[in-house]
């Protein structure tokens, strides 16, 4: 196993994701323990030392099988990760009753790393919120030794991850993004690694094949990615890529099958990061590959001066593209239409097409505005 430094721990790049156990049935809160057993020995065995959960992965379940199965192993052999759930303004309210629970799931003394979750632009008020204290509080937590290390995820704007960290940098340790080959441009990931490089913030790297969407890509595109290194599956391209960016600590795999456990840790037995020339041909796939479902708009907001609503259509469009990409709303979409006043959301578009009729790239404005209620609705 491929190792990579932390402060005074050696941590493998490969980080145990269970976010996506496996279950019995469908039935995604009931997880398949006698399974998972079998994955996290074969990956403690192999060197993996740091196992990632949070307080609602498989309905609450992952924290609870996760700590029943890691007691069985010395606690120096293993890091432990889990989450504040910020997803309701409730839980900032409730955070010494949640985080102490979280102590009981997992059955440990201490976290070894500790995450404020998913600061994103719908919640970001509720973290910098001086009533809340949810941030003072996790630090105070870290000085009575119950947090080792703390840190944050985020899939907030470039804006508003800035305005996070302008707050809180100073005492988040590391940082876990959504980054891979298609979002170092399309979701402009690479702000965020640039950010982190310059604060000398770790990055621990989350959905790193897109939750499975990039484990397998259209035939002639991995052809052309065969043409400069045979033998590589699409899993390892991904990896790769990321083994290439400086600051990239662990790489976090959500595992879902013992299959999927060799396969990761066969990869992360070495360091081979792709080559320039072998990025650059990455990032030349992943627009071919974008192009094939995204609309092509250019953020020239001819079309805002338009339309009666004032809907702030280019970056609708660009929620729209993730989503229409992974085939249903994005949890980004989603946030982000559920902030925006009322008489200004997708759904209060009147359908008259001024908007397209100032479209320089001819794009069906009106249309994709349907298809995204119909996303909402069916979500």
């Amino acid at each position: 196993m491929y190792y990579n430094n932390f402060q005074e721990k050696k941590l493998s790049n490969l980080g145990f994701g269970a976010m996506r156990l496996p279950v019995i049935d469908g039935d995604s809160t009931n997880i398949d323990k006698e399974l998972t057993a079998k994955m996290i020995a074969y990956a403690i065995d192999n060197g993996v030392n740091y196992f990632d959960t949070a307080w609602p992965y498989h309905g609450g379940n992952s924290e609870l099988v996760v700590g029943e199965l890691l007691k069985n192993y010395p606690r120096d052999s293993f890091n432990v990760a889990t989450k504040f759930p910020s997803f309701s303004p409730e839980n900032f309210q409730k955070k010494e009753e949640i985080f102490a629970k979280q102590l009981e799931k997992l059955q440990v003394e201490y976290f070894d790393f500790y995450l404020l979750h998913n600061v994103n632009d719908g919640n970001l008020g509720n973290f910098l919120n001086p009533e809340y204290g949810v941030v003072e509080y996790m630090v105070e937590q870290k000085k009575a030794g119950k947090i080792k290390h703390l840190g944050f995820s985020c899939h907030a704007s470039n804006k508003n991850f800035l305005k996070f960290l302008d707050a809180y940098g100073d005492v988040m340790e590391f940082c876990q993004i959504q980054l891979n080959w298609v979002d170092w441009d399309f979701q402009d990931a690479k702000v965020k690694v640039e950010e982190l490089q310059k604060r000398n913030i770790p990055i621990w790297v989350m959905e790193p094949i897109r939750g499975g969407k990039l484990a397998t890509i259209p035939e002639d595109l991995m052809e052309k990615l065969n043409a400069y290194r045979p033998g590589l599956n699409a899993p390892e391209w991904c990896f790769r890529f990321l083994q290439a960016i400086p600051g990239v600590t662990v790489i976090l795999s959500g595992m879902s099958n013992f299959e999927q456990v060799e396969d990761n840790v066969r990869i992360f037995n070495t360091n081979e990061p792709v080559s320039d020339e072998e990025r650059d041909l990455l990032f030349a796939v992943a627009k071919d590959y974008l192009g094939r479902t995204s609309l092509p708009c250019t953020a020239c907001r001819y079309c805002t001066g338009n339309c009666p609503q004032s809907i702030d259509i280019p970056t609708v469009i660009e929620y729209y593209n993730e989503s229409a990409f992974i085939g249903s709303p994005s949890f980004q979409m989603i946030s982000y239409i559920n902030s925006l006043p009322e008489g200004m959301k997708p759904q209060d578009c009147l359908g008259c097409q001024a908007c397209e009729g100032a479209c320089p790239q001819n794009i069906e404005i009106a249309a994709m505005m349907e298809k995204i209620q119909d996303m909402m609705a069916k979500k």
